[in-house]
């Protein structure tokens, strides 16, 4: 007989497998790691289908303006992808239909007579769109299974697992002095990468699991406290005695790799997020705990001045005050790419497409290879199109909305911390969008997406009482 409980526990199960596994694979920044990323959504998402034959009308009535913006940016990644007559790719993107004839000159009659995409890269266009629809699937997986309070603690503890075993990882390959990595035999220096090759790309995986864990925090707050001696001692008996240690010390260590990881932005971001939403908690918490506010006044001293000062935070510094725009090429990879956006921007010039369009622009003072635009929000626009960068704006911005309101309006703890998870990660994620590409690993991508579900979840999860 079948058995929907126990079907719909693995499922959840294994999508924290995923979750868990996913940075290991270098970031899934491989082709092999976001096929296989891309399966296990795609079959659990099909999964859930299969035993739930009401859940699509059941998101769509709950869900109905989230699913209404995932569609719409779906669909507007088609147009670029979906073959056109040449007649109207001619009239609508003359640019595209010349960099196909200057690259087969020798066939111009036979591309004539062909139906063209309006995308200058097709097939990375078609890698972006499955990307794109494996995230979608992610995020309304995660609305369906993390539908109790006891799951998203697990949710939230395993994201924070991750972050820790990856701060681990990635200290001890340093401080151990190896020459290569142990995963995939990849080249040690003195600052830390974890299994990313990209520092920053584990920066801000670190950033996104300090929400995570930062969050569990402060789920894990008591609502009342006594004020008697005795019942104070009780208190800081039970917190020595309970995981909370555990998680502290796992905050501890992921700050010290964050810091080890000499990521002027990855560290920047995260502690300007973590200002900002905690300052948030303390307006809009009621009632307001002294707990909260020890906290983060401990974090503020042991992590930041203590802890941090002994691994590299002065180097960090350091860097922050010699960046200068002159040495840097970052910047005039911006500015280049800003004609190709007026040139472009209505529609885009196709997902994964910048590194074939920048080199139009590109200056001679700039000798390195480029393939991302080191600022998500200008990669987004010139790829996507303006329109394209405003759906998915709206869509983390409805999920901010909604974690907002569960700080201002929720009372028990879970949801509170669960809602500064996702608005912590999404000021981060903001943040750190503005100098690099963080959001083209898909790993980072993967928990970026569950923390924007968290917080669209956060302000009407239902909370029973085995919960309280």
């Amino acid at each position: 007989m079948f058995n929907f409980q126990k079907t719909e526990k693995f499922l959840f199960g294994f999508l924290l497998f995923t979750l868990f596994w996913l940075p290991l694979s270098l970031g899934a920044n491989r082709p092999w790691a976001w096929a296989l990323m891309q399966m296990s959504f795609f079959f659990i998402g099909g999964a859930l289908l299969l035993i739930n034959n009401s859940l699509l009308s059941k998101l769509y009535a709950q869900y109905k303006v989230l699913v209404i913006v995932w569609m719409a940016f779906l669909a507007w990644q088609l147009v670029n992808i979906i073959p056109l007559p040449f007649s109207l790719v001619e009239a609508l993107r003359p640019e595209r239909v010349h960099f196909m004839m200057n690259q087969d000159t020798q066939y111009l009659e036979d591309i004539r007579s062909q139906w063209l995409s309006l995308s200058f890269d097709v097939g990375q266009s078609n890698v972006t769109f499955f990307k794109s629809l494996a995230y979608c699937f992610l995020f309304f997986i995660a609305l369906t299974l993390i539908n109790t309070g006891k799951r998203l603690r697990y949710t939230l503890i395993v994201i924070s697992a991750a972050g820790v075993f990856q701060a681990i990882y990635g200290a001890l390959e340093v401080l151990s002095g190896l020459k290569y990595s142990l995963i995939f035999k990849l080249p040690v220096s003195h600052i830390a990468t974890g299994s990313f090759v990209y520092k920053n790309h584990y920066a801000n995986f670190l950033l996104l699991c300090l929400s995570a864990a930062i969050g569990y925090m402060i789920a894990s707050l008591g609502v009342r406290s006594g004020s008697s001696p005795r019942e104070r001692l009780r208190r800081i008996v039970r917190f020595w005695l309970s995981n909370k240690v555990l998680f502290r010390i796992g905050i501890i260590i992921m700050v010290i790799a964050l810091v080890m990881s000499r990521s002027r932005m990855g560290n920047s971001a995260f502690f300007i997020a973590m200002t900002i939403t905690a300052t948030l908690g303390l307006i809009y918490f009621k009632p307001r705990q002294k707990s909260y506010v020890v906290l983060f006044i401990s974090m503020l001293v042991i992590d930041i001045l203590i802890v941090s000062s002994l691994f590299g935070l002065k180097q960090v510094q350091q860097r922050l005050e010699q960046t200068n725009l002159t040495q840097e090429s970052r910047d005039e990879v911006v500015t280049d790419a800003l004609p190709l956006l007026l040139k472009y921007g209505i529609i885009g010039t196709g997902g994964g497409t910048f590194y074939t369009v920048y080199p139009q622009v590109q200056s001679e003072s700039i000798q390195h290879f480029y393939d991302h635009a080191h600022n998500e929000y200008l990669q987004f626009a010139l790829e996507f199109g303006i329109v394209g960068a405003a759906i998915i704006a709206v869509l983390v911005l409805l999920c901010a909305k909604s974690a907002l309101s569960a700080i201002r309006h929720r009372r028990h703890p879970l949801p509170r911390g669960t809602a500064f998870a996702g608005v912590m990660a999404i000021i981060g994620m903001a943040l750190h969008s503005t100098v690099d590409f963080p959001l083209q690993a898909p790993a980072n991508t993967a928990i970026f997406i569950v923390l924007l579900a968290l917080g669209a979840l956060s302000r009407d999860i239902p909370m029973g009482r085995q919960d309280r």
